[in-house]
């Protein structure tokens, strides 16, 4: 193992420690399987809601628990040692993600098989959730560089978990105001209707738009958490 492996291997074991000591964190994994069986109970349930459970379990877990593992660090003062080691800001960062991106994996996953999920054409959805579960980790990172306890990252989330988990229940404003358009361009209504496309019939050449705004999402998140790492670095 290089030693690079063993520095992300080193920052992923503490954070599974640092986890299992945090039970409020991992009730998060709750709410979208205890949401899976209440859309279930009359049936299955329709496409649209689906994909509304995907990006809820991508932002409840996925970025909350990222948000709330670097903000636990800052509140008992040591993500500034970790900043000051000798592992890169990369490795801080992949090994800080790990955790975060197996419990959502996990949650989806029982999600998917509760709702009986189908996908129409897996070999191009696979990597639109794949950026879309990155992008929220990526989120997660920021917002925990940018909290200073796990209180305040709990308390953040809540809008996140509205605009990126929920977006349904905006649909109604959005029919009405045409303003309110501009929300169908963020990363979880992107992520719904190319799978509407691919169910549809859609092969990647229909569905090659929502990849481009998925990825321009993708890359706005990673370069603004590189310098928010790189601000809070120098800040510590």
């Amino acid at each position: 193992m290089s030693h690079s492996m063993k520095r992300i291997y080193a920052i992923f074991e503490k954070d599974v420690k640092d986890l299992t000591k945090n039970m409020y964190v991992l009730t998060t994994l709750i709410m979208p399987i205890v949401m899976a069986v209440l859309l279930t109970t009359s049936g299955p349930a329709q496409l649209g809601l689906y994909f509304m459970l995907i990006n809820l379990t991508f932002v409840t877990v996925g970025t909350y628990v990222q948000s709330a593992l670097i903000a636990e660090e800052k509140e008992k003062n040591t993500l500034r040692g970790l900043m000051m080691s000798p592992a890169t800001m990369a490795e801080i960062l992949i090994g800080k993600s790990i955790v975060s991106i197996l419990l959502t994996v996990l949650t989806f996953g029982i999600c998917h098989v509760i709702m009986d999920g189908e996908w129409a054409n897996p070999a191009v959805l696979l990597p639109a959730l794949i950026i879309t579960l990155l992008f929220c980790i990526v989120i997660g990172t920021v917002l925990g560089l940018l909290t200073r306890s796990l209180m305040e990252a709990s308390v953040i989330i809540v809008p996140f978990i509205f605009l990126f988990g929920m977006g349904p229940i905006f649909n109604v404003f959005i029919e009405e105001y045409a303003v309110l358009q501009v929300l169908e361009y963020l990363p979880n209504f992107q992520l719904e209707y190319l799978g509407r496309d691919l169910d549809a019939g859609n092969k990647m050449a229909g569905v090659a738009g929502h990849y481009a705004i998925l990825a321009a999402w993708m890359a706005a998140a990673i370069v603004t958490m590189v310098i928010v790492f790189q601000k809070r670095t120098w800040d510590e």
